[in-house]
């Protein structure tokens, strides 16, 4: 059966939205754009490949579509902005056989006026066509929380903004074939500004909480008990937590390079939460000194490596950067993770803990660092020696809280 959608991408964008139009009966390809790493389970990709999804190689077949959604990765480049290129190099592959009447989508994360100016220009002068005329250019924010268990696409509304109407419209069709609520914004700038917004509101409150952790602490607060209370007001309050970091894939931005301004409140916390992995070490460091070891030559046990619990994923995971800091400081680090079977840090692989209570009794200390459904704290709080939760998920007084 020929497909009726490409999904040009397949890491944390793509494979999620491949997985909801293949749910939906909607005849769906895969074209990779680079080494992607996305967020579904073997299980999860082999059930949808039971369903009629396939992955192609060929580019030709991206010309055979009736929409094609480019979802490819936009990391944080060396510059600190955005790195479009494995997008630039996905919107040339597409241009190149590109027909008249189809539906261009982007979903990536990118700074405001790339669909209307990059995106746009590479794939009229590839084609040979215009957009809003010959085909349809629209922009749709990924909304993708990989592992969460309530909201899927399939329930969570999704924002559509057109370079036309008639963009519009041709976007939203597609989407309400596999999502329960469209939402149309004015336009494609309105649409790639919804997902900064988002994505740094995000951040800004992380680092609010990260900034009350440190405090609370130094005041002898149990920052854990402030936000069980504070999370009870039904209005003007949504509870955030702190922890080690900030990982995943949408990184926060700015939009200097762009409007000639730059964000404050996103700048800040970009500061803030770029320094919890050093602030967690110090907190490592100071729980050893106090029960009378030295981080140098301490053993020291890292729980959780991914970014997220329950997944694989590592994409900008604050374990590794907290596992160099403790290194440096001649600290013995090992690790336990049900999702990684093996971990390097430094170009050297880091020791895998296979017994996990036996591991943390004899480590020096141990850090949770990631809250994985599988570990029972209660026993562990019992079984290590010393033990630093970062994510608030002990019971009180079984452990050290950030």
């Amino acid at each position: 059966m020929p497909a009726d959608l490409a999904v040009i991408g397949l890491g944390p964008y793509g494979l999620p939205l491949a997985q909801a139009a293949v749910a939906a009966g909607i005849p769906t390809i895969g074209y990779r754009t680079g080494p992607e790493t996305g967020s579904l389970s073997a299980a999860e990709q082999r059930r949808m490949l039971a369903q009629g999804f396939r992955t192609t190689a060929n580019a030709a077949e991206l010309g055979r579509v009736r929409t094609a959604v480019i979802c490819a990765p936009t990391p944080r480049g060396a510059d600190g902005g955005l790195d479009l290129s494995q997008l630039e190099t996905a919107a040339r592959t597409l241009a190149a056989r590109l027909r008249p009447h189809t539906t261009v989508i982007l979903e990536s994360p990118v700074p405001p006026g790339t669909t209307e100016g990059p995106l746009l220009r590479l794939l009229e002068s590839g084609s040979g066509l215009r957009a809003g005329r010959d085909f349809h250019l629209a922009h749709s924010p990924s909304r993708v929380d990989p592992g969460n268990r309530d909201f899927s696409p399939a329930n969570t509304p999704k924002v559509i903004g057109g370079l036309t109407p008639a963009c519009t419209e041709s976007a939203a069709a597609f989407y309400g074939r596999i999502t329960d609520k469209v939402v149309r914004a004015r336009g494609l700038r309105e649409a790639e500004t919804v997902q900064l917004l988002e994505t740094n509101f995000r951040h800004v409150n992380i680092a609010l909480v990260n900034e009350m952790a440190a405090l609370c602490h130094d005041l002898g607060i149990d920052l854990w008990d402030v936000l069980r209370c504070a999370e009870t007001k039904p209005f003007g309050f949504q509870a955030f937590r702190p922890g080690p970091g900030v990982g995943g894939h949408t990184v926060p931005q700015d939009l200097t390079a762009h409007a000639g301004r730059t964000l404050r409140m996103a700048e800040l916390a970009q500061e803030v939460n770029s320094r919890m992995p050093r602030y967690v070490v110090q907190r490592a460091a100071a729980l050893l000194n106090e029960h009378g070891k030295s981080a140098r030559g301490a053993r020291v046990l890292l729980l959780g490596v991914t970014y997220k619990p329950d997944l694989a994923d590592q994409q900008g995971a604050p374990a590794q950067e907290i596992a160099v800091r403790l290194m440096e400081l001649g600290a013995s680090v090992s690790y336990h993770d049900p999702h990684v079977s093996s971990w390097n840090v430094l170009d050297r692989p880091v020791p895998r803990a296979d017994s996990l209570y036996e591991a943390a009794a004899e480590a020096d200390l141990t850090v949770l660092l990631q809250q994985h459904r599988t570990y029972d704290l209660q026993g562990l709080s019992v079984k290590a020696q010393l033990l630093l939760d970062t994510r608030g998920a002990t019971p009180t007084g079984a452990a050290h809280r950030l």
